[in-house]
């Protein structure tokens, strides 16, 4: 079964670079963010992890955690982590998972269930396994992403859709196009005007069914 939006996300245990975790107590009560990769010591994944790890202040201004997947074993990915690091010219804080059994990869959906890890693999034996996982406080899937092996990820993208997502979590809120913090969002339509009006003060009604109103702070 496809892992869908405001599907509870898997639990697992796996060994990572910084030990052992539960996967739903690693996460706890905050946001949580996993992203895959199809191998170590690749070169656009190096640049993302790097990515990732020059945005440890963002992350945790988000009360989010984030942590990486890749199908290569402990030892590997702590040698990966000093050139991901020569790279980013800053430390990389987030575990790495090592999936060598495909175990986290098959359960969220980014390999079919038949797949094995071949002798002399290269990374396009795992090329599906480049993925990005949203996941809420309530441990549901919240946003997925996923790219092509030629494409690097956009993460200031990825912190635009985190911001969108708390935002809008469990409110009757939504983010327009290409919206951006402090932009105006709009009034989901389970609320009529006098209701929106109540709740969030001025609205301006484009359309009777596209309500705009200042963010909330």
């Amino acid at each position: 079964m496809a892992l869908r939006i405001n599907d509870i996300v898997p639990d697992f245990s796996a060994d990572t670079d910084q030990g052992p975790i539960k996967f739903h107590d690693w996460i706890g009560s905050g946001w949580a963010i996993l992203f895959s990769h199809p191998k170590d010591f690749t070169p656009v994944c190096t640049t993302e992890f790097g990515a990732v790890a020059q945005l440890e202040a963002e992350w945790a201004k988000r009360g989010t955690k984030v942590i990486g997947v890749s199908v290569d074993g402990v030892e590997a990915h702590k040698k990966w982590k000093g050139d991901i690091e020569t790279v980013a010219g800053c430390p990389a804080g987030f575990p790495i998972i090592a999936d060598e059994g495909l175990a986290v990869s098959k359960a969220f959906d980014m390999l079919p269930a038949e797949a094995y890890l071949p002798d002399g693999r290269t990374a396009n034996d795992t090329a599906t396994v480049r993925s990005v996982f949203i996941i809420g406080p309530d441990k549901k899937l919240k946003l997925a992403m996923t790219y092509p092996m030629s494409v690097g990820r956009n993460f200031a993208e990825v912190l635009r859709a985190l911001d969108a997502l708390q935002l809008t979590f469990n409110v009757p809120l939504a983010t327009p196009a290409n919206w951006a913090v402090g932009q105006d969002v709009v009034v989901a339509l389970s609320l009529n005007d006098d209701q929106a009006r109540e709740k969030y003060g001025a609205i301006d009604v484009k359309l009777p069914y596209l309500r705009t109103t200042k963010a909330p702070k």
